[in-house]
């Protein structure tokens, strides 16, 4: 019984977080694990495109982080480390609080607890869901991500020292989805999360 109980709910002091490129659907999986687990989901995403709206950025466009206005943004960030610092000092105050389950590029670094799930898929697998999502053709989706990783791996390797995607010590698990469905992936971590991240507690 008490197997039962804690794989469908997660203690007070538990920290998960996803990260993974653009593509991988670390977003949408989040929000269901968080969901299954009874987890605070906090984006950094969502931190993020706050702080755009309230620099007079439209965030109301499908795609936003693709779109002319978000490279815009992304821009801004480039020069300015105080919006990347001020959305992961949020993250950490709500890391502290445990309950949660953090969508982050960053936290994996900066946080010394918790359970890490890094999402792979190749940048060709990645382009071709992006713009299947964003109604994009291919070859302005290839071009958008590739301007918009290299300026956020640039963003985090100034601030921070990591190589975001190409380092993987933070992470206590890594999956390839690229010959996965969003449901197979949600199988896998659930059976990661009930069998390791949550074992013990």
């Amino acid at each position: 019984m008490a197997k039962q109980q804690k794989n469908c709910a997660a203690t007070k002091k538990t920290v998960i977080c996803i990260s993974g490129m653009a593509g991988t659907g670390k977003s949408t999986l989040s929000k269901k694990l968080a969901e299954k687990y009874q987890l605070r989901y906090f984006s950094g995403g969502d931190v993020l495109k706050d702080l755009a709206k309230q620099e007079g950025f439209d965030v109301s466009i499908r795609g936003w982080w693709e779109s002319p206005e978000g490279l815009n943004f992304l821009n801004e960030r480039v020069n300015n480390p105080k919006f990347d610092k001020t959305v992961d000092d949020k993250l950490l105050e709500y890391a502290q609080q445990g309950n949660v389950l953090l969508d982050s590029w960053t936290m994996p670094w900066l946080l010394k607890t918790g359970f890490k799930i890094w999402l792979e898929a190749s940048f060709e697998k990645r382009a071709a869901r992006v713009a299947d999502r964003d109604n994009m053709s291919i070859v302005e989706t290839i071009k958008v991500l590739k301007e918009k990783e290299d300026h956020t791996k640039a963003i985090y390797k100034e601030l921070y020292g990591f190589n975001l995607g190409e380092d993987f010590k933070p992470f206590d698990f890594v999956l390839d989805t690229d010959n996965l469905n969003a449901g197979e992936v949600f199988a896998i971590l659930c059976r990661v999360i009930d069998n390791v991240a949550l074992e013990g507690a």
